[in-house]
């Protein structure tokens, strides 16, 4: 009879094991829950990016409450330096701000409406993560800052008087503990620097001298990314809180743009899910025909923007939506997507008939092409049957 064995306790797993961190030492031990990958800054979600895009969203918050319309980014020799003009941290909180976790002003939702920054984490992830961070807020002639080391507090000065305008400037480089030999490509940050314009419309950027401001939104990403010719001019539908672009080309496959409260959700979520059957909705409806979804979305190149209160993310880094609804107790995302896409595509088409007509001819085209492709494979498959040996 085989001998049971014996379970191994481990005796010095004791009270003395549990440890408590505070805010900075956790971020540090365990970056990738605030930041995603750290990497060396070769591929555009590396965490460098995502500390730059942390301190930017906060801008880019301010000028959608109305506050500010120009917003600066330097980054020369590994230092970033953001500076908004909109209403500046409220001087008596800025240290906390961006020191004690949790705290932040995107509680409000009347202060901050519609904003990407819900959980009170992302400049001290930048503090924590930075060998030098330095704050400033100008608010109404007085102005505070604080300068932090990997989220030490070594300085501060409270309510000078000053005459520079209003807002929040931010200063911080990596720290080379956390990202070796790191190094920022500025055509990255470019390409962020424009989404942002894309999405708010009227915002001049300036990133290291250089101006950047769009004038037609999604229309003008498109524009700007679209690589292979479009079979119908861009179609492009703007109203309060939703905006969508979208043609086909010649190339094949689906290609997407999606954005929530100005975070480019690179992976999509539920939002990009909902556009997506709408576009095949409103064919069906448009043409009176029951088109397969691909043939309505095959060689798409789209983009959709949706400014929602509250939005849910699968995690830290914002590149899913999960959102169910528009805001807590709301109605449901997918149907207000829906009923918003369907209505404005179906009569935008009923006043371009040229560009109805292209879509219409892309889709039957496709349908075509599918089931040629379908009766090749079906016949090959029959012949490799019957050439198989009894």
């Amino acid at each position: 009879m085989a001998k049971k064995e014996s379970l191994t306790i481990d005796h010095n797993y004791t009270e003395d094991s549990i440890q408590s961190l505070d805010w900075k030492q956790h971020i540090r031990l365990r970056p990738g829950m605030y930041i995603g990958k750290l990497g060396d800054g070769a591929s555009k979600d590396d965490g460098i990016y995502v500390l730059l895009k942390e301190v930017v969203d906060n801008c880019i918050d301010e000028y959608v409450m109305g506050y500010g319309k120009q917003i600066e980014i330097d980054v020369k020799d590994g230092r970033c330096r953001i500076r908004d003009f909109g209403r500046g941290i409220p001087l008596g909180k800025v240290v906390e701000c961006v020191s004690k976790i949790n705290t932040g002003g995107k509680y409000d939702s009347q202060a901050f409406q519609k904003s990407v920054g819900l959980n009170g984490v992302g400049t001290k992830a930048v503090n924590a993560l930075s060998s030098y961070f330095r704050v400033q807020s100008v608010r109404q002639g007085k102005t505070t800052w604080a300068e932090f080391v990997r989220g030490e507090l070594t300085q501060t000065k409270h309510e000078l008087p000053t005459s520079q305008h209003d807002g929040t400037e931010v200063i911080f480089d990596c720290d080379g503990e956390i990202f070796t030999d790191y190094l920022y490509r500025m055509d990255y940050i470019e390409t962020m620097v424009r989404n942002y314009t894309f999405l708010n419309v009227g915002l001049k950027m300036i990133f290291n001298g250089q101006e950047f401001k769009s004038e037609n939104g999604l229309l003008d990403l498109l524009n700007t990314h679209i690589s292979d010719e479009p079979l119908y001019p861009v179609i492009h539908i703007r109203s309060k809180d939703i905006e969508f672009a979208f043609t086909h080309t010649t190339g094949y496959g689906e290609d997407y743009y999606s954005f929530v409260n100005g975070q480019h959700t690179t992976q999509g979520g539920t939002h990009l899910a909902a556009f997506r059957e709408a576009l095949v909705k409103t064919a069906r409806d448009f043409y009176g025909k029951d088109f397969d979804p691909a043939d309505v979305r095959t060689s798409i190149t789209g983009a959709v923007s949706i400014r929602i209160q509250e939005p849910v993310f699968e995690s830290q880094t914002k590149t899913k939506l999960g959102s169910q609804n528009t805001h807590p107790g709301g109605p449901s995302l997918r149907n207000w997507i829906n009923e918003s896409v369907t209505s404005q595509l179906d009569n935008y088409l009923h006043k371009h008939p040229e560009t109805a007509e292209a879509w219409k001819k892309k889709i039957l085209q496709s349908e075509r092409e599918r089931k040629e492709i379908a009766g090749i494979k079906k016949l090959a498959n029959e012949r490799a049957k019957k050439s198989e040996p009894s």
